[in-house]
């Protein structure tokens, strides 16, 4: 969050913003709801079964279509409307807090990035998934789980996990590097071939949180504990930003990368401006086969973040779908989870999009690795993964990353100066 991706499936990411202040009029498009309101009771509407609409961001790998496509060959009586939103995570976020607020019926099935599971739940405005409403996790990757839980309640289905991968052109790095300082010891490949060395995703939008909580994690920093308290502003926090700092201003880090998302970024690395590219499993499918332009298409590899001694500390990322506590056909709509939850619909999302499976033993089925063979490596980043800070106030804790983060990459801010005031920024947040 890529993102999510970000966003992913509109990219990654991932992936939210500060709650919008003034609510705008916001009433519904075409829906399941048969009303632009409903009473916003977890307990009304549990039967309820029609017409759904489902609301996710920009399908950039066409899974999502496909999927409606064959719900509704299926379920004439209860059919899903695909609401595509952009292919920004911020906008996606904003878009549903809007309506939310609205307590909108016709936004009955909502994709939400895993940073927002706990903003949502905390204000009312997610279906918990217990009782009539409930959901077998037993088969999920826990931390998927994990991510979509709240006060020790479910009120997520996981669709979509993530964790950063590097890719790399193995044309010209057989041996991938291991560690942070090696890859920048490589960067003189990228200037003796005319090309960026390396980029994530450095905008000052949530991409930005992924990649300094990514640099700071890998180094043994915190940005909280877990007890909730903040903690970022630490030696180990100070050593991790400091590696993206140094690797702008030495222009290993291209100056253009500042303005990267998820988007940006693969598409200079698909037209071989970039040796290497920290990015999501989505890019895959993209560089290799489904985008036609890409001249990377069989020159490159994939390998774990390189980190401090060995693979870095990927953020968590990843997609789940929530049901609206102001949808009328709630009964649907939960059909509709454990759709998208499924063996086979799993296997599509990673076919199709290069989306990481929330069922454990797919990572074990030969005939999904040999078609994707990167998906050990990508499991090992999940399992590693460091969430980023569970919380109600994430908005405000996202900010206070990308503000300070984005001055000390641009340089208006010296490194020890962006930790003292991201520390203050996350205390002010809620991080106390």
């Amino acid at each position: 969050m890529r993102n999510r991706k970000f966003s992913r499936f509109a990219p990654p990411l991932a992936t939210a913003s500060v709650l919008v202040l003034a609510l705008s009029a916001c009433s519904g498009g075409s829906s399941g709801g048969s009303g632009s309101t409903s009473g916003g009771d977890a307990a009304s509407n549990v039967d309820g079964r029609g017409p759904i609409t489902y609301v996710q961001g920009k399908d950039n790998s066409d899974v999502v279509r496909p999927l409606v496509d064959k719900w509704n060959a299926a379920h004439a009586d209860q059919k899903v409307t695909f609401k595509e939103q952009s292919d920004s995570a911020d906008q996606q976020h904003d878009d549903l807090v809007q309506h939310f607020q609205a307590k909108d019926a016709n936004y009955d099935v909502m994709s939400v990035d895993v940073v927002w599971t706990a903003e949502f739940a905390a204000k009312g405005w997610l279906q918990p998934l217990k009782d009539k409403t409930a959901l077998d996790t037993s088969t999920f990757l826990p931390a998927t789980v994990k991510a979509a839980t709240y006060n020790n309640t479910l009120f997520a289905a996981p669709v979509s996990s993530d964790g950063g991968l590097l890719y790399y052109r193995k044309d010209l790095v057989p041996t991938p590097p291991k560690t942070w300082d090696e890859m920048m010891g490589m960067c003189s490949i990228a200037k003796t071939n005319n090309m960026g060395c390396y980029a994530g995703q450095f905008q000052k939008y949530e991409g930005l949180t992924v990649n300094a909580a990514e640099a700071m994690n890998t180094f043994g920093g915190k940005i909280v504990d877990d007890s909730g308290k903040a903690t970022v502003n630490s030696s180990e926090s100070k050593t991790g930003l400091g590696k993206l700092v140094e690797a702008f201003k030495n222009g290993n880090i291209p100056p253009e990368a500042i303005t990267f998302k998820e988007e940006d970024s693969r598409t200079a690395f698909q037209d071989g401006k970039l040796l290497f590219l920290r990015n999501w499993p989505y890019v895959y499918n993209l560089a290799s086969k489904t985008d036609g332009s890409s001249k990377v298409a069989d020159k490159f590899g994939i390998a774990p973040l390189p980190g401090m001694s060995g693979p870095g500390a990927s953020s968590l990322g990843g997609h789940s779908a929530a049901i609206s506590v102001y949808s009328k056909n709630k009964a649907t709509a939960l059909d509709f989870l454990k759709f998208l939850t499924s063996d086979e619909e799993q296997k599509f999302f990673a076919t199709q999009g290069s989306l990481a499976p929330v069922i454990g033993n797919l990572y074990k089925d030969s005939a999904l690795t040999a078609k994707l063979p990167y998906l050990p490596t990508l499991l090992t980043s999940i399992q590693n993964a460091v969430p980023r800070p569970v919380t109600p106030f994430y908005p405000g804790v996202t900010k206070a990353i990308q503000d300070n983060s984005y001055s000390a990459l641009k340089g208006e801010k010296s490194v020890d100066q962006a930790l003292t005031d991201m520390q203050s920024a996350l205390v002010a947040a809620g991080a106390k």
